[in-house]
C-alpha cells in the first residue's frame, strides 16, 4: 500500500473520531457543563492549581504524555509487520485511548481534582485504593527509570542535540515570568523560544565544538572514564545524575514557572516536527518496503504482545495519570475537556502513526527491514534508531541536510521524554505525600523529601541492575515490564471509570467494552512474561523483572476483583462521589 494514501485514512479516521465521538461522549455521556467551577479555580493556589487556556493546557498535556514511548512502542511493534500495528494505533486511539484520556480528566475534575488512584478509594474502597497507589507508585518509577535511559542514550548517540535541548530551559523560565508576571501573550515568545532552539541544533549539527559529546571528551569509546567505568559508562552515568538534578528542581517549581512554558515550546516543536515528516512524506512519497504481516515472527506471539509493546500511541494509563494528576487541577472550562483530553490521545496517535511509516518506509527492501527486524530482541534493540534514521529519511525530502534532520529529530525525542519524565518525578511526589499522610508519616509528605525520594529512587533503578547493556541497564531491562503494567493501569482506570457512570445511571458501555479487551490482553501477556519467562523455572529468568511483575499482577487482580463486585453491587448509589 501506498504510504501517503495509508497516512491519510488513518488521519481521516482520527478526524472523524474526535469531531463525532468524542462530541458524542461530551455531550451524552460525560454531559460537560461550561458552568462548572473546575477545582483549578476553585483551590487555586498558583503552584499546582492554575487555570490555564485551553490551548496552554493542550500543549502541556500533550507533551507530557508524548514522550519516547509513542515512537519506541511503534517502532518495535512493526516486528509484526504494518497492518497490525496501524490498525491497533487508530482504532486503539479512537476507542479506548481517546475514551481513557478523556475519562479520566472528567472524573477528576468533578472530583476535586483528585488523581485517578484517590478516587479509587470512593468507587471500591480504602484497601484497593491503597494496592492502586501502590501499582501507580511502580509504574511511575519505572517510567522514570526508562525515559532517564532512554534520554541519556540519545544524548551520548547525538550530542548534537544537548545544547539545544538544555537551552530550552532559560527560555522556558523567561517565557513563563513574562506571560504570569508580565501579562505577556505566551505564543510569540513561544515561537521565538523554538526558533532559537531550532538555530541552536543546526548550529550544532554543523560545528562540532556546540556538540557536548562526553565521550569524545574521555578519548572516545575505547577511553578511561571515572570510577574505574569506561567511558561511555561515565559518560551515561554522568546525564543520569544531570537529568535528575533537573527533574528534581523543575518538579518542584510551580507549574507555570517551568513546566507550562516549556510544554507550550513543545507543542510546537511538535507541530513543526509532524509537519516537517508529514510533509516530507507527501514530497519523498517513499515506499513501504516492510511487510504487510511477518509470518516468522515466530518466537514472539503477536497476540497479545502487540496490544502491550503499543501502550502510548493506542492507549496508556500513564495518560490517566497526567489527566486525574496534573492536567485537570489546570482546566479552565470543564467543556475543554473534549480539546484537552480527547484530541490529546489523538495527536499522540498522529505521532505514533508517523513513528510507523518512518520506519516501514526506511529500508531500501523487504530483505533488509527482515535482516534488522530478525527477531523480537532485535526490534526493541533497533527501533528507535530505525525511527530516528527513517523520520531524518522524510525530512530530507524537504531539503533538510541528513546530519541537520537527525539532530531536529533526536531533539523532539529528548524533548518529550524530558518532559514525560519531570511530570512522572512531580506525579511520584503527589503519591509518596499521599501515602505518607495515608501511613501516618508526615515527614514524606513534605515536597523536597518526597520529591528527593522519588529522584533518588528512580537515580538507583536506571543505575544499578546488570544487564546485557552493561552499567546503567535498569532503562533497558525495565521496558517489557513498561507496556504491561502501563496497559494494565489504563484497564483499571477504565474499571473505575465504568463504575462511576454505572453510579450516575449513565451509558458505560464505551468504557466498559475496552476495559474488558485490555485487561484480558494484558493479563494474558503478564502471565506469558511473569509466570512462564521471568521467573526462576521460566525461559528467560530474570530476578527483576519477576519481582515487580508479580507484585503488579497481585495487586491488579485484586484491585480488579474488588472493582467487578463493586460494579456489580446494587448499593452504587451509595458512593459518596460528585456527579
Amino acid at each position: 500500500m501506498n504510504a501517503i494514501a495509508l497516512a491519510s485514512v488513518s488521519i481521516f479516521i482520527f478526524i472523524v473520531g474526535y469531531r463525532f465521538y468524542s462530541k458524542f461522549l461530551a455531550e451524552k455521556i460525560f454531559r460537560l457543563d461550561p458552568n462548572y467551577v473546575t477545582p483549578a479555580h476553585r483551590f487555586k493556589d498558583g503552584v499546582d492549581f492554575v487555570p490555564t487556556n485551553k490551548f496552554i493546557l493542550w500543549g502541556h498535556h500533550f507533551t507530557s504524555v508524548a514522550g519516547a514511548a509513542p515512537i519506541l512502542g511503534p517502532a518495535i511493534a512493526v516486528y509484526w509487520g504494518w497492518l497490525p500495528a496501524i490498525i491497533w494505533v487508530v482504532l486503539g486511539t479512537v476507542f479506548a485511548a481517546g475514551v481513557h484520556d478523556f475519562g479520566t480528566l472528567v472524573i477528576s475534575v468533578r472530583n476535586k481534582g483528585q488523581s485517578i488512584g484517590t478516587l479509587a478509594n470512593k468507587l471500591i474502597g480504602q484497601r484497593a485504593k491503597i494496592l492502586f497507589l501502590f501499582i501507580i507508585l511502580i509504574l511511575v518509577l519505572m517510567v522514570n527509570a526508562v525515559f532517564a535511559w532512554v534520554i541519556a542514550k540519545l544524548f551520548i548517540s547525538f550530542p548534537a542535540s544537548v545544547l539545544p535541548v538544555f537551552i530550552q530551559i532559560p527560555l522556558a523560565l523567561w517565557i513563563g515570568h513574562a506571560v504570569y508576571k508580565k501579562n505577556a501573550k505566551m505564543l510569540v515568545p513561544s515561537v521565538i523560544a523554538l526558533g532559537v532552539m531550532y538555530f541552536v541544533a543546526i548550529m550544532s549539527a554543523q560545528y562540532g565544538f556546540l556538540q557536548i559529546d562526553l565521550v569524545r571528551y574521555m578519548g572516545g569509546e575505547a577511553g578511561a572514564g571515572l570510577f574505574g567505568l569506561g567511558a561511555v559508562s561515565t559518560a551515561f552515568f554522568i546525564w543520569i545524575i544531570v537529568l535528575m538534578v533537573y527533574v528534581y528542581i523543575a518538579s518542584t517549581l510551580p507549574v507555570w514557572k517551568l513546566l507550562q512554558p516549556r510544554d507550550f515550546i513543545n507543542s510546537h516543536q511538535l507541530i513543526v516536527g509532524l509537519g516537517i515528516l508529514y510533509l516530507g512524506l507527501l514530497l519523498t512519497n517513499p515506499t513501504i518496503t516492510a511487510p504487510i504481516t511477518n509470518p516468522g515472527a515466530d518466537d514472539v506471539s503477536w497476540f497479545p504482545l502487540l496490544f502491550i509493546t503499543i501502550a502510548c500511541g493506542a492507549i496508556s494509563g500513564f495518560h490517566g495519570l497526567v489527566s486525574s494528576g496534573t492536567s485537570s487541577k489546570q482546566l479552565n472550562k470543564e467543556t475543554d475537556a473534549r480539546f484537552v483530553g480527547y484530541l490529546g490521545a489523538v495527536g499522540e496517535g498522529v505521532l505514533a502513526l508517523i513513528a510507523i511509516i518512518a520506519v516501514i518506509t526506511l529500508f531500501p527492501s523487504k530483505e533488509e527491514f527482515l535482516a534488522t527486524y530478525s527477531s523480537f530482541g532485535a526490534a526493541s534493540a533497533s527501533g528507535l534508531g530505525s525511527f530516528i534514521q527513517g523520520g531524518s529519511q522524510l525530512a530530507t525530502g524537504l531539503g533538510i541536510p541528513a546530519n541537520i534532520a537527525a539532530t531536529i529529530v533526536s531533539i523532539i525525542v529528548v524533548s518529550f521524554a524530558a518532559t514525560t519524565l519531570d511530570t512522572s518525578v512531580r506525579l511520584m511526589r503527589y503519591i509518596i505525600a499521599e501515602l505518607g499522610v495515608e501511613y501516618n508519616v508526615p515527614v514524606i509528605a513534605k515536597t523536597h523529601v518526597a520529591t528527593t525520594i522519588a529522584v533518588v529512587s528512580s537515580a538507583a533503578l536506571v543505575l544499578i541492575p546488570e544487564g546485557p547493556n552493561g552499567f546503567g541497564s535498569g532503562g533497558y531491562l525495565l521496558w517489557p515490564l513498561f507496556g504491561t503494567a502501563n496497559q494494565l493501569l489504563a484497564g483499571i482506570s477504565l474499571l473505575l471509570i465504568s463504575i462511576w457512570l454505572k453510579r450516575l445511571g449513565r451509558n458505560y458501555l464505551v468504557t466498559f467494552i475496552p476495559m474488558v479487551f485490555l485487561l484480558c490482553m494484558t493479563l494474558w501477556a503478564m502471565v506469558q512474561q511473569v509466570v512462564f519467562q521471568w521467573s526462576w523455572w521460566g525461559s528467560n529468568s530474570n530476578s527483576l523483572l519477576f519481582v515487580f511483575g508479580a507484585i503488579i499482577m497481585g495487586f491488579a487482580i485484586w484491585i480488579i476483583l474488588t472493582a467487578i463486585s463493586a460494579l456489580r453491587s446494587t448499593e452504587l448509589a451509595k458512593i459518596d462521589i460528585e456527579e
